[in-house]
């Protein structure tokens, strides 16, 4: 195993701490010979350990991340415009985000390692699975979130699990900054999604759905984008599984950004190889990043899948997830904006109404409550006589 540059081909030891080419290319890609067949056993994440890396025979870190559902919404095509849509809910993992996934690997990276504390900066759901996944291993947290900005449900779950929370007072890409240069000063085990081996746990995510749709791929997977890692994840998992002969077909991929946090989609639209750094605030709290670390792998993966980008409103994000609500899934802002993007290409006619779409639902409702619209309940009286008057 090794780390390589897509565009130089400098290589780095996949043991070490340097994560990004120093051509400006942005973070490298872990290359491995996988021994991966069709023929799986057990459950979830590690039921892939022929596509993941290891540096250790102890057992992984692992709470039985992955094997979420992909779950079909008739109402939610009709309601894009589309042929058929699958929803991949992510929201059932250990700590309620697809961030489990990357973090059982890159947990177990570091324990193999032997490094004893972790770090990560984070608009909340991957301080959430940090945290979670380091209390497992008996090893030390640290996040750093920007102050104010991080959703209240997911700060709690880093806190009760004991990391040291650190609120930072500025945005997520100053977070981020400052935790890349503890990582370099020896304070601990970056595992933000600069780090290739987080992303090679959040492959398993296309890796499910590809087999839960009978070893073919959808027309399109459709995720919301922030760090952007796991649009990127899934193009190497889909290519890879290409390579081994167990996937003929490969599907076109889909971003969506809102409004005031797109600079991955702009820059896909003006056909720009790098982002231009924005200014981030949008209620998707998830996806407020201005400045995603994995911007080129990202833009390389959508270009290379012909895959288009969407940028919404917040009221699109929020009237989608109210739609998925009454469809029957609840989710976190961010988790909406896949299918708010997808009705938006679908009337741009940027996706045709005849596709099979896979919407990427990555967080559950609960990792944000105060998204949530206050009210909708209503007061009786302790008598049959007040219930009917209320239910009438």
């Amino acid at each position: 195993m090794r780390f390589a540059c897509r565009e130089c081909g400098r290589t780095e030891d996949a043991r070490g701490s340097i994560y990004a080419c120093t051509c400006g290319a942005g973070p490298f890609e872990l290359q491995a010979d996988w021994k991966l067949t069709r023929d799986l056993t057990g459950r979830g994440v590690w039921r892939w350990r022929g596509f993941l890396p290891r540096f250790g025979e102890a057992p992984p870190v692992t709470m039985g991340e992955g094997g979420t559902p992909l779950v079909a919404s008739e109402r939610l095509a009709a309601w894009c415009g589309v042929r058929a849509l699958h929803l991949k809910i992510e929201g059932q993992n250990p700590t309620g985000s697809f961030k489990d996934r990357g973090m059982t690997v890159g947990v177990t990276a570091a324990r193999d390692l032997g490094r004893r504390t972790v770090l990560c900066a984070s608009t909340g759901n991957t301080s959430a699975s940090l945290a979670a996944y380091a209390a497992r291993a008996g090893l030390r947290a640290v996040v750093l979130l920007p102050e104010g900005k991080a959703a209240h449900g997911k700060v709690a779950q880093a806190v009760v699990h004991g990391a040291d929370v650190i609120a930072v007072r500025g945005d997520f890409d100053a977070a981020m900054a400052l935790v890349e240069q503890l990582a370099v000063e020896g304070h601990g085990y970056l595992l933000n999604s600069l780090n290739p081996l987080r992303l090679e746990g959040q492959k398993t995510l296309a890796a499910e759905v590809v087999e839960d749709l009978g070893w073919r791929a959808p027309d399109r997977i459709v995720f919301p984008a922030g760090n952007a890692g796991n649009v990127s994840a899934a193009w190497k998992a889909l290519t890879e599984l290409r390579d081994l002969g167990l996937l003929r077909d490969l599907p076109r991929l889909g971003i969506v950004q809102a409004e005031g946090a797109a600079p991955l989609a702009r820059a896909l639209r003006a056909g720009r190889p790098d982002v231009t750094p924005e200014k981030a605030e949008t209620v998707a709290t998830a996806i407020r990043i201005g400045a995603p670390v994995n911007a080129r792998k990202a833009l390389r993966a959508l270009r290379e899948s012909d895959g288009a980008a969407a940028i919404v409103a917040d009221a699109a994000i929020l009237e989608a997830r109210d739609e998925m609500a009454r469809a029957g899934f609840f989710v976190e802002p961010a988790s909406a904006a896949p299918v708010a993007g997808l009705r938006d290409l679908v009337r741009r006619g940027e996706v045709d109404p005849s596709e099979e779409v896979v919407c990427v639902a990555t967080g559950h409702g609960l990792k944000d409550p105060d998204a949530v619209p206050k009210g909708g309940i209503r007061s009786a009286d302790p008598t049959l006589e007040s219930l009917r008057r209320l239910l009438a």
